[in-house]
């Protein structure tokens, strides 16, 4: 016995510390903003940047084996669209979505009931194929850094799953402990990675000088291809969808704004400080990558001969360090790989930071998953055990992984690009919506180029499409029973009726608005009063439900009293009927003290037509369905509202 209550102790410890219930509350819109700590700007902006900053381990050599000797030009255009493309657009989203629901949020907001839930889900779907892709192919990419140094024992060879999956354990531990760890180590590791890639790149620069003939021999293979400097323009123009992954980074920058320090005097719903310094976050993201990616993509092109890029090469995968172990040493150049290493694995830390903030502000919402996944720690479990399932199934292989990866992020680009144009067309300016439009369609091309070339990347994001709408939709019928208000708001009017009921037998009519005069209501109380026996001197109330919006899954239900002739109703709007009703008799039984007893009329036709119509449409069959949601949310029978069903 002693044992068993030992361990039983222990369970509800480990629960405790699990679901963060000292912590956290899973109820309410913005949860993560009442728990996480806030940090300073700059801060943030090195959690984002591990992912971010990390592509410089990769894109130089990306974009000279895509452009050869033009990849600083191509480059140049990365960039400019980076600084005049992405960058106002995502300033644009963090002034729209200040906690951190990024653009899903605002093209939510243009499509209504079910067609508009369907799309965040796809939408969400591509978020998770980002996310989850980063974090499983950085750790891949580590791994093969891991692997390929010269220093590295030889049993660890063949031995890439298991190494990353070891990558991504860490990774999730690090998150389970909490993120002010997290940031703490994205701060350390994304200092010394910029200072180490600012020292290799200064040396690069310094042999460029000393061998000026290297800028005669880029000139003379440049003419060589090509004929003229707008040939050029337009070939690294057709180029430019090849080095897209330079531009990964934006959507976590705004998604992670709850975790952003603004002011003392900011307010929940437009905490101007915190715009501000997100906007800073992001600016200062840019310039410092764009800054990187010209100067790396410029020494390497020059420094390093074209065939060592290729596949096999010294350089495939790793330009800069190649530069480092070439120019500095192999000193210099092992520390180098150690902090590549380091951030590559870290990389999935933004990623890991913004699913954390971003599905549990939809899903739980939209009844499509449960309340838990509003809590940090078992949602760390769960997506370090699908980076897990992807790892395993792509055998920890970074080309296969990088299609998924680039179609992810190109998406949520363009999905942004959209809204933000959409937005600027109801509020903006002329030249807004033109420049917006215009940066639009290059997103389009761009992804749609990616998709074309790469077109398994669209096939995995089916998938992460495929199970999350499958499984929001299972969860969706199985929470449809809950009592799924929030709140139940009285006026004075309505609260006057329950009083003088109150002082008999509180009995209220459910009744389906129709025309709405004095003879609808006769008909009705007559109809009721004969199938329940309901004595004439005893007075009724009619309850009145109309259906807003079915597609949303908790509100708060506003009652409004009215009197049509003699007769007192009772009105509402709500998701759904059945779970309106019961929440207004509970919560009449809790004011008044009294069980209020409500009355139904039997309803004809299929019950399964009536089982779909209430989960799509939020009505059906409500007086079984009411009677449901009572037995679930109040479990002592003696304590339930009473439910008649007559006719």
């Amino acid at each position: 016995m002693v044992r068993a209550v030992s361990s039983n102790k222990y369970y509800r410890r480990m629960m405790c510390w699990l679901l963060e219930e000292d912590k956290q509350t899973i109820e309410g819109p913005y949860p993560k903003e009442q728990t996480h700590q806030k940090h300073v700007w700059w801060q943030v902006m090195c959690l984002t940047g591990v992912d971010y900053f990390s592509t410089l381990g990769y894109q130089p050599g990306i974009a000279a084996l895509a452009a050869g000797a033009l990849s600083p030009l191509a480059t140049l255009i990365l960039v400019l669209l980076t600084l005049f493309g992405a960058l106002p657009i995502y300033r644009r989203i963090a002034a729209k979505s200040p906690h951190g629901e990024g653009s899903i949020a605002m093209l939510e907001h243009l499509l209504p009931w079910w067609q508009g839930k369907f799309f965040v889900l796809c939408l969400l779907g591509f978020v998770a194929t980002d996310f989850i892709i980063t974090i499983t192919l950085s750790a891949a990419d580590a791994t093969a850094h891991i692997i390929e140094n010269p220093l590295a024992p030889h049993f660890l060879h063949g031995q890439a799953i298991a190494i990353t999956l070891v990558l991504i354990t860490l990774l999730g531990a690090v998150f389970l402990r909490g993120f002010q760890e997290a940031i703490g180590l994205a701060v350390f590791l994304v200092g010394a990675y910029l200072l180490l890639n600012l020292i290799t790149i200064g040396v690069g620069v310094s042999q460029i000088v000393q061998q000026p003939s290297v800028i005669g021999d880029w000139q003379r293979a440049l003419f060589a291809s090509h004929s003229n400097p707008l040939a050029m323009l337009g070939v690294a123009v057709l180029l430019f969808p090849k080095l897209a992954l330079g531009l990964s980074g934006f959507e976590t920058g705004v998604v992670v704004m709850p975790l952003v320090k603004g002011n003392s005097s900011d307010r929940e719903d437009y905490p101007i400080g915190r715009i501000r310094n997100t906007r800073k976050l992001l600016t200062t993201a840019a310039l410092i990558m764009s800054f990187f990616l010209l100067s790396s993509s410029l020494v390497t092109t020059l420094l390093i001969p074209a065939a060592e890029f290729e596949p096999g090469g010294d350089a495939s995968g790793r330009a800069l360090a190649y530069i480092a172990h070439r120019y500095l040493g192999n000193g210099f150049g092992t520390i180098y790989d150690l902090s590549t290493i380091a951030i590559l694995w870290f990389a999935g830390a933004s990623a890991m930071a913004g699913l954390l903030n971003i599905v549990p502000r939809y899903l739980p919402r939209y009844g499509m998953a449960p309340n838990w996944t509003r809590v940090t720690r078992p949602l760390v479990l769960v997506y370090t055990i699908i980076a897990f399932a992807v790892t395993v199934l792509f055998k920890a292989s970074v080309e296969a992984q990088g299609g998924a990866y680039a179609t992810g992020v190109l998406v949520l680009m363009t999905s942004a690009a959209v809204a933000v144009t959409l937005s600027s067309r109801r509020h903006g300016t002329q030249r807004a919506r033109f420049a917006f439009g215009a940066i639009t369609l290059v997103f389009i091309y761009t992804t749609i180029v990616n998709i074309i070339e790469r077109p398994e990347g669209i096939r995995i994001a089916g998938f992460f499409i495929g199970a999350i709408v499958l499984t929001s939709l299972v969860s969706r019928v199985w929470r449809s029973t809950e009592l799924r208000v929030e709140q139940v708001e009285m006026d004075e009017t309505a609260r006057r009726f329950i009083a003088d009921a109150s002082q008999q037998t509180i009995r209220l009519i459910a009744n389906r608005f129709n025309v709405g005069d004095v003879e609808e209501y006769h008909q009705k109380e007559k109809e009721v009063r004969e199938d329940n026996h309901i004595p004439l001197e005893d007075p009724v109330l009619f309850l009145e439900v109309q259906i807003v919006d079915a597609s949303e899954f908790a509100d708060i239900v506003r009652v409004k009293g009215t009197t049509v002739g003699n007769y007192r109703i009772l009105r509402a709007e709500s998701a759904a009927v059945p779970n309106a009703i019961a929440a207004i008799l509970l919560h009449t039984r809790d004011q008044t003290g009294e069980l209020p007893h409500a009355y139904f009329g039997w309803v004809e036709g299929n019950p399964i037509q009536y089982l779909l119509r209430f989960i799509l449409f939020g009505e059906g069959d409500i007086a079984v369905v009411t009677r449901e949601v009572l037995r679930k949310a109040e479990k002592d029978p003696e304590r339930r509202p009473s439910i008649h069903v007559g006719g």
